[in-house]
């Protein structure tokens, strides 16, 4: 599952939207991760910038859950695996 996925990789996590989308535009992400919880209007750039530089995003269904994965103790909308 995705969320393992994300807690395999804590010291190659970027946790947030802005964070994410600031790493992507770098070329320094190989997969993303979106909350299905998360307020459209705010991942629908990561989701749009992922597709044009041909990243996997996944999505997982809880925001609480993937901050939990991440290591933190707020939930995260967004988070990223960099290269």
């Amino acid at each position: 599952m995705s969320y393992e996925k994300v807690a395999q990789d804590k010291s190659k996590l970027v946790i947030g939207i802005k964070q994410t989308l600031k790493a992507m535009k770098n070329g320094q992400v190989s997969e993303v991760f979106i909350a299905d919880d998360a307020d459209q209007h705010i991942t629908e750039k990561i989701e749009v910038l992922a597709e044009e530089m041909n990243v996997s995003c996944q999505r997982v269904d809880s925001m609480e859950k993937l901050g939990k994965a991440c290591g933190i103790d707020v939930g995260a909308s967004a988070a990223a695996v960099k290269q």
